[in-house]
């Protein structure tokens, strides 16, 4: 089972060379990152977590260009985001940003995405709330006709692109959404909570989940690869990788016996001395 890692970085955190060295001399295999444009100071939308947000969410760094830092200073280290908010991208720049990232690093990029919690921050963006997620697909199939081998034109409900020339590809190679039917760009898993909407666009257009928390999978696993297959997909292409977990032996036993074959491990949004502290103890999943 690989074991990579998640972490809020900031203007005042361990620098993205920093810690992507430290992985890699390690043995994790990968650093996943989040991303938030802006907290708006006035907001009715509640923290996830309950309580009050935490003050490293309006300071997160911008995930690509710590990335695009981490890839050019590790050889194997996955790179990855965790999640990117697509509804608030444009998505012919958003489609240029990720197959840039996917190869210079060599096919190392893996695009964890998802609809987002925060209202008040995707309005700022123009991001009608209600339909975020017909949105979100819309998006990921105008990059996906971008990121074809040849120049492909798109039409969609919210957005549209002329065929056109864009290149890079991403250096990961198509892979098979239905006997005939190519699914173009990196490997890509949506985040969010066990349920049939998300089950159906886990189905539609990716590789897999980020279930957050990684919790309830006993039960939600059989639901989506009922759903998965049921989409003609094939059932040994589901990837489920569980997100920001706070690890115990048994979790992770648990993971093994579920099949997981990879799992992201929390870290905590600090300074290097308590990063390197925090890997070292997550040595022993290793």
């Amino acid at each position: 089972m690989r074991i990579a890692t998640t972490v809020f970085l900031t203007d005042r955190t361990v620098s993205p060379v920093r810690l992507a060295r430290a992985l890699e001399e390690r043995g994790f295999s990968g650093l996943y990152l989040p991303e938030h444009t802006h907290i708006p100071a006035e907001r009715v939308t509640p923290a996830p977590m309950g309580g009050e947000l935490p003050e490293m969410y309006g300071r997160t760094l911008d995930p690509f260009v710590a990335l695009g830092q981490a890839a050019a200073v590790t050889e194997t280290l996955g790179l990855g985001t965790g999640i990117t908010l697509v509804a608030q991208h444009d998505p012919i720049d958003l489609a240029k940003k990720i197959a840039t990232l996917d190869h210079l690093s060599g096919g190392r990029f893996t695009l964890g995405i998802g609809y987002g919690w925060n209202v008040e921050e995707a309005a700022d963006h123009g991001v009608e709330w209600r339909s975020r997620r017909e949105l979100v697909r819309d998006r990921m199939a105008l990059m996906r006709a971008l990121w074809a081998p040849e120049p492909t034109a798109y039409v969609g409900q919210f957005s549209s692109v002329r065929a056109s020339a864009a290149h890079p590809k991403p250096a990961q190679g198509p892979r098979e959404l239905a006997p005939g039917l190519p699914l173009y760009g990196p490997r890509t898993l949506i985040g969010g909570q066990a349920g049939p909407k998300l089950f159906a666009a886990i189905a539609d257009h990716t590789d897999g989940w980020l279930p957050i928390g990684g919790g309830g999978l006993t039960e939600s696993l059989p639901v989506l690869r009922q759903v998965w297959e049921a989409a003609g997909r094939d059932p040994k292409s589901l990837q489920v990788v569980p997100y920001a977990v706070q690890p115990t032996p048994g979790k992770m036993g648990h993971y093994a016996d579920l099949g997981i074959e990879e799992v992201v491990l929390q870290l905590p949004s600090e300074t290097e001395p308590e990063i390197l502290r925090v890997l070292d103890g997550f040595a022993r999943y290793l």
